[in-house]
């Protein structure tokens, strides 16, 4: 077998858990384009949102004693978890979620107790992060690097929400060392299609900013995202990573970069108060967001690029992708349709001696999303 085969130690039989979110479902349809996995099975509540072929759903929460069930039955050796909300206003919807630190927490101790079973075969865990971890203070560094600790106690839910679930996966590395696990801090999201509070914030004619402060931002694209999911799924690389396309820019640069005007009417003191009135002008900013709007934030990633990850689009590079798709959104056409799961139908597809299956194109975009960062080498 060729190297990829090699640095396969574990990801051949996947279990994708929030299948029906935004990164659960690229992710899944990204691995089926890679010939070494032999299964992928997807878990959630909700049907998935995006078409896939060769990944089984199967339609449950994260009930631990359920998830143990599948995960032996199916033998799955790598188990992502996809499902962590750092966006306290827009979850996977696009609707203000409920249940945010049920999902966050709960829901991470109930995976990982299903992980953690006895005679369990699962042999890797990669675990979705954020680089809220780190928070956001006048006093930080310019660049976290993965070996700080937190310099403050959370202020946030999502935070709060974050720090819990990174003790939780640190407590199950300590007791399954035969586990390897990553977990993977991701900078903000920007991209084509993903929908967050700063795309909805960078989107407005004139972006706000808080008098007087001119935060670093760093971002990385959506495609980096699902491509370093799959980097770590199919690789051995145990531990926690920064995840950041390169270089660092102002709140202003990026505005510039859009093509917008800044708008620096967010007042320095009170602005919990302030934002209370924009509100009800129909901007709701997320008070993790907030923190960032007067701080910043910079995360190095120099410990993930050794790995032999390569990413496509640096942090300017990434901006300039979204003001690609805020000048198409106004022209796009109306009612585009959307995929809506049909069960009924993908079981007709998947299981009919009737279907033809001769052929062997994917026929979707995520067929390029196979992760292209060579083996590393040793």
């Amino acid at each position: 077998m060729g190297p990829m085969a090699d640095d396969l130690k574990g990801a051949r039989r996947v279990l994708v858990t929030g299948l029906s979110t935004y990164w659960g479902g690229r992710l899944a349809a990204a691995l089926e384009s890679n010939p070494e996995i032999e299964a992928i099975i997807g878990v959630d509540s909700n049907e998935p949102t995006r078409e896939l072929a060769r990944t089984e759903y199967v339609k449950v929460g994260v009930e631990h004693g359920l998830i143990e069930k599948i995960v032996r039955a199916a033998r799955i050796d790598t188990v992502v978890d996809a499902r962590l909300m750092v966006d306290s206003v827009r979850g996977p919807d696009g609707r203000r979620p409920d249940s945010i630190h049920e999902n966050n927490v709960i829901g991470t101790l109930n995976i990982l107790a299903a992980c953690a079973a006895g005679g369990s075969p699962v042999r890797k865990l990669v675990f979705k992060s954020s680089a809220h971890w780190y928070g956001c203070a006048q006093d930080d560094p310019a660049y976290f690097t993965e070996d700080m600790a937190r310099r403050y106690e959370p202020e946030t839910r999502v935070e709060r929400d974050v720090v819990e679930a990174e003790a939780a996966v640190a407590e199950f590395r300590h007791q399954r060392p035969g586990v390897s696990v990553s977990v993977l801090r991701f900078a903000n999201v920007l991209g084509a299609e993903v929908d967050t509070s700063h795309v909805q914030f960078f989107a407005l004619p004139a972006v706000p900013m808080i008098a007087g402060f001119d935060p670093r931002y760093q971002f990385v694209d959506e495609v980096d995202v699902v491509h370093a999911l799959e980097h770590v799924a199919v690789r051995d690389v145990p531990g926690v990573f920064n995840v950041a396309g390169d270089g660092v820019l102002t709140l202003s640069e990026v505005i510039s970069l859009l093509g917008k005007r800044p708008l620096p009417v967010i007042p320095p003191w009170g602005t919990s108060l302030a934002m209370a009135g924009y509100r009800r002008l129909g901007l709701t900013l997320p008070s993790e967001m907030v923190k960032q709007l007067r701080f910043g934030r910079g995360i190095d990633n120099r410990a993930f690029k050794a790995t032999g990850f390569h990413f496509r689009y640096t942090s300017r590079e990434t901006v300039l992708h979204l003001r690609d798709r805020l000048r198409l959104d106004p022209v796009a056409a109306p009612g585009e349709s959307k995929y809506s799961y049909e069960p009924a139908v993908e079981d007709f597809l998947r299981h009919s001696p009737h279907v033809d299956r001769s052929r062997t194109d994917l026929g979707r975009e995520d067929a390029a999303l196979f992760d292209p960062s060579p083996p590393v080498q040793e």
